[in-house]
């Protein structure tokens, strides 16, 4: 019965919070990924609090041709020093966060979309603002899921190692046997 509960909540047997070396060229993905969508967000924000918005003024202001006011302000530049941070951080940490944040801007995109046109609308979201938080939801995701989820990651691949142990250690062995053949006198 435990295998049964553990494959019912692991169907694949691949989980998103394995190791990542910290030295591993990935890692400058999810800290690119991270870095310039956190520096876009931060100026934004700042950009709309420079115009001394109303916080929860649904006016019709915009900064960057994206409708704004200073609830949406503030959110963009906290959402950017997460991600900002994700990116002095780095790894696996800057991965997660970049899956988090991108399905997390694709749940608002949907959720703002439902509240266009109703007293609900306290972030002043317009069309272009629903179609941004998609287009970075989609983004962060891509960002974060590069060489991480996939069918057809390299055997070399930290996350595909991971998720294969057995399989990579007789391929490490193998690679040892072939080596020790090809150069005997060396060991």
């Amino acid at each position: 019965m435990g295998r049964r509960v553990q494959r019912a909540l692991h169907p694949v047997n691949a989980r998103l919070d394995e190791h990542l070396p910290v030295d591993h060229k990935l890692s400058q993905v999810y800290r690119v990924g991270a870095g310039l969508t956190g520096l876009l967000l931060v100026v934004f924000g700042i950009l709309g609090l420079v115009d001394r918005i109303g916080f929860f003024d649904t006016g019709g202001d915009t900064v960057l041709a994206l409708n704004t006011n200073g609830a949406l302000s503030v959110l963009s530049i906290f959402i950017g020093g997460l991600l900002i941070t994700g990116m002095v951080v780095g790894g696996t940490f800057a991965s997660t966060l970049n899956i988090v944040l991108g399905v997390l801007f694709i749940a608002s995109g949907f959720v703002n979309l439902a509240l266009l046109d109703t007293g609900l609308n306290f972030l002043a979201f317009k069309i272009q603002n629903v179609l941004f938080s998609f287009v970075v939801g989609v983004m962060l995701m891509w960002f974060g899921m590069y060489g991480r989820v996939g069918s057809a990651l390299p055997h070399d691949n930290p996350y595909w190692r991971a998720r294969h142990p057995e399989q990579a250690a007789r391929e490490d062995r193998a690679r040892a046997a072939r080596r020790r053949l090809a150069w005997p006198d060396s060991l």
